[in-house]
């Protein structure tokens, strides 16, 4: 997998632990006692921490993007030459075992 894919794969399962944290929270809202409601309170810390992560992941991933479209619309023949060039590296030392 690539990291765009890795990436993609963490968002989608933080989104989902998201839904299902927020869902758990409203099912148990109604239960009392002073475990459950110290518990509460730590998975919504936990949550909003995740959510946040979520976001500046989110945000570095389209600056990176943006940042490398960017560079190779101004230098496409440097850009083919760099990405030959590392594909051929990998190639001979792939190649070497």
């Amino acid at each position: 997998m690539t990291n765009e894919a890795n990436i993609e794969n963490i968002m989608a399962d933080l989104k989902t632990l998201s839904r299902d944290a927020e869902a758990l929270m409203q099912s148990t809202a109604g239960q009392a006692g002073e475990k459950a409601v110290e518990l509460r309170a730590r998975l919504a810390a936990a949550l909003e921490s995740a959510k946040a992560s979520c976001q500046r992941v989110e945000a570095k991933a389209i600056a990176g993007a943006k940042v490398a479209d960017r560079t190779i619309r101004e230098h496409p023949y440097e850009s083919i030459g760099v990405a030959f060039g590392i594909g051929l590296l990998i190639g001979v030392l792939v190649g070497r075992r």
